[in-house]
């Protein structure tokens, strides 16, 4: 074997290596987008590979196709993987979202606007109960001052959703970027 070929293998090892440092960290993490490690690992390698079909996934990864295809149906609602056609193929290509910010916004404002819809049909329903109770002379007042306490208890709750819908404003249209911008990434090496 020449001295070139050796060093070129090397050198494709440790590339191999790093490959998997970053698929093992992105698997780790992706509980947080409420998947399992191996639906993560998933992520982190058609991130690092590219565009994959289903059999190449389940060859790359050992996993079954049923548990290949709940994966990606997963990531899919994430926002995190995307279904892409190539002409004259059959079979369904599926692409990583390589745009982590992208993802960050679609799977975080998906879920904070579902807690924001929820909480505050709550608040409002538990308010038009309670209000009921308090302007309701028939019942005794220590009743009615204990409905008024929890009416503004409750109330007080809107404050925080009323601010994360407006943060939710803010990242989706993009201008949460004027007050924290991206950084260049070769500004950050230097």
């Amino acid at each position: 074997m020449s001295v070139q070929l050796k060093k070129d293998e090397v050198a494709l090892e440790s590339i191999e290596h790093a490959k998997q440092i970053v698929i093992d960290a992105i698997a780790e993490t992706m509980d947080l987008y409420g998947v399992t490690p191996s639906a993560g690992r998933l992520y982190g390698t058609m991130y690092i590979e590219g565009e994959m079909t289903l059999d190449q996934m389940k060859d790359r990864l050992g996993m079954t196709k049923p548990s290949m295809s709940t994966a990606v149906k997963k990531l899919r609602s994430n926002g995190m993987v995307q279904k892409t056609w190539e002409k004259g193929s059959r079979r369904e290509h599926f692409v990583a979202e390589s745009n982590f910010f992208k993802s960050f916004i679609s799977f975080y404002c998906k879920k904070w606007e579902r807690e924001v819809e929820m909480n505050v049909t709550a608040v409002e329903d538990a308010g038009k109960e309670l209000e009921k109770i308090i302007n309701n002379d028939q019942v005794s007042r220590g009743i009615r001052e204990y409905a008024g306490n929890l009416h503004v208890q409750i109330y007080e709750s809107k404050s925080y959703y009323d601010w994360l819908r407006r943060l939710i404003d803010l990242i989706e249209s993009g201008e949460i970027f004027t007050y924290l911008p991206i950084e260049d990434t070769e500004k950050r090496k230097k």
